[in-house]
């Protein structure tokens, strides 16, 4: 009798027990408890520390405070011009109101996909509105604004609290990217093309007027020069002119000696010549007149 008052005591003490602990539960830094009853919420907490509820009667559902993060996988999205751009995005998001997040989404997994439904649905809307430049050019912060504005303003009856969205990545596909390389090198071989046939253009028009500019020149000099050299053999003609009238014998012994010089810078090294040859006359009696 004695063992089984006992058995009874230790069950008992094992219930209180378990009944003890189970009226305790602890909420750490940054949680929220929202504690439900009978399939109905009854409390929200967000003090932490060791709290205190009704055992078997009720359950506490946990949910993290903190800022969250949200990267969903790439899409494809068609812009406003009918290009396709592959966007990645992330969005911070926390949950602000406990009790209507756990009235409409229940469960995290359950928030995540649906904000990642209104995020692709705000990005699509958005961005099928605007052309390929507005995303290269600062209107691209507007654009990313709006989409924020709008997930927020869908997100907060969910209680959630969107603080930020933004474009991780956004890449042309890559088949996409690739005709555009493909046009792009076209473009710049023909550009090349038309630059290569005006440089040789260019270069004949130069090599024609460098050519031209030497024919004038030439022709120029060529007239100076004739004019030139006119002038100076009828300066030499006047000289030699008044030379003849000063000193006939004086003249026609210079004309001798320079028949002498074209005569032996034309010979060969030896020349032979008879003693009473007319060549000789001037070297054996001198100029004429002179006194012997």
């Amino acid at each position: 009798m004695k063992k089984q008052t006992r058995g009874i005591v230790i069950l008992l003490a094992l219930a209180a027990l378990w009944l003890a602990l189970s009226a305790q539960y602890t909420l750490n830094e940054g949680q929220k408890a929202l504690v439900i009853r009978l399939g109905a919420p009854v409390d929200v907490d967000d003090q932490p520390g060791l709290k205190f509820k009704l055992p078997l009667l009720d359950s506490v559902q946990y949910y993290d405070t903190r800022l969250q993060m949200l990267a969903p996988p790439p899409e494809q999205i068609i812009l406003g011009d009918e290009k396709r751009l592959e966007v990645e995005t992330y969005t911070r998001y926390r949950i602000a109101d406990t009790l209507r997040f756990y009235q409409s989404l229940r469960s995290e997994e359950q928030a995540r996909a649906q904000l990642t439904q209104l995020v692709s649905t705000s990005l699509r809307r958005e961005l099928g509105k605007a052309p390929l430049t507005d995303l290269l050019s600062a209107r691209r912060a507007s654009i990313v604004q709006r989409i924020r504005q709008e997930v927020a303003a869908r997100a907060r009856p969910l209680g959630l609290e969107v603080t930020e969205v933004q474009l991780h990545r956004a890449d042309l596909p890559l088949e996409t990217s690739q005709a555009i390389y493909d046009r792009m090198k076209s473009a710049r071989q023909q550009e090349a093309k038309e630059l290569r046939a005006q440089g040789v253009e260019w270069a004949q028009q130069i090599q024609a007027k460098a050519d031209r500019d030497r024919t004038v020149i030439l022709s120029e000099a060529q007239r100076q020069s004739a004019i030139a050299r006119g002038e100076a053999d009828a300066r030499a003609n006047q000289i030699l002119a008044q030379a003849f009238g000063k000193d006939p014998k004086f003249y026609k012994f210079y004309r001798s000696l320079q028949t002498y010089r074209q005569s032996l810078s034309d010979s060969a090294p030896t020349l032979v010549l008879s003693p009473d040859s007319a060549l000789l006359r001037d070297f054996k009696n001198g100029p004429a007149g002179a006194k012997p």
